[in-house]
């Protein structure tokens, strides 16, 4: 038996019990799939990030409780929160190695953490069959997709209101569902089900905003923009498209630290 670390910060928020919860595990070589896969279906949060450290920053992966996910942007923030609150890091950089989002990177000012990732515009597509009656929901101003779908309403009312059936929803041939529209105070605002990858509705998103921050930044024609996701526990991001490129700062705070035993 191997003890192992174990993290628990809320990402994308100041404020204990908000934001997005994450667990974060160092590792000096990496487990057996399964064994990170059952790890992360024991702590049954959206996602688990398991890391080691290379000679250029660190490697990086995260699971859901149902799968290895290709990108997170809840997870590496609060893996970027953990490195610099818990475990000594202290350049104002860090590069994330991953296996299918390449180098990512996470810049420290203050207390605020900004996420350099890939810029994921979505493009035109149908909807599919089932999905508006599994969000029990009217039809959407644009249908859009990139890894997940991508649904366009008016307001931020038609966001709140929207209650879905999960179990209808896992069945559509999607890892998620974006929901968006204009925010009353902010630039605009969103919502993210993931029920086929064990998440429910996340409550903040990061890998979602490489889908919004392009397509808001297009619609409202500027590159600087601050979000909302409107979940339970609620997230805020702020948030600039750089080219092929997006940026997504907010804060974090740690819940726990133990250890695993496997």
């Amino acid at each position: 038996m191997k003890t192992i670390p174990i993290y628990q910060a809320d990402a994308f928020t100041d404020k204990l019990f908000g934001g997005n919860p994450a667990a974060v595990c160092p590792l000096t070589e990496w487990l057996p799939d399964e064994i990170m896969q059952k790890i992360a279906l024991e702590n049954n949060l959206a996602e688990t990030a398991f890391f080691i450290q290379t000679e250029n920053g660190f490697h990086l992966r995260w699971f859901t409780p149902e799968l290895e996910i290709d990108l997170c942007g809840h997870a590496t923030l609060a893996t970027a929160h953990i490195l610099y609150t818990q475990l000594g890091y202290a350049k104002n950089e860090i590069s994330f190695e991953t296996q299918k989002a390449g180098v990512l990177k996470v810049y420290k000012d203050g207390n605020k953490y900004t996420l350099d990732f890939p810029s994921r515009p979505p493009i035109a597509a149908d909807m599919p069959d089932g999905l508006l009656a599994a969000l029990n929901v009217k039809a959407p101003n644009a249908v859009l997709k990139s890894r997940d779908y991508f649904l366009v309403y008016d307001t931020e009312e038609d966001i709140v209101e929207i209650r879905p059936d999960f179990s209808a929803l896992a069945k559509i041939d999607a890892i998620g569902v974006i929901i968006t529209a204009p925010g009353n105070d902010v630039d605009f605002v969103s919502r993210f089900f993931a029920p086929a990858a064990g998440v429910a509705e996340d409550p903040v998103t990061g890998s979602a905003h490489c889908n919004l921050i392009p397509y808001w930044a297009d619609q409202l024609n500027k590159t600087e923009l601050h979000a909302y996701q409107l979940s339970a526990r609620k997230g805020e991001l702020w948030c600039e498209l750089k080219g092929d490129r997006v940026l997504m700062s907010g804060n974090a705070i740690t819940y726990l630290k133990g250890e695993i035993y496997v």
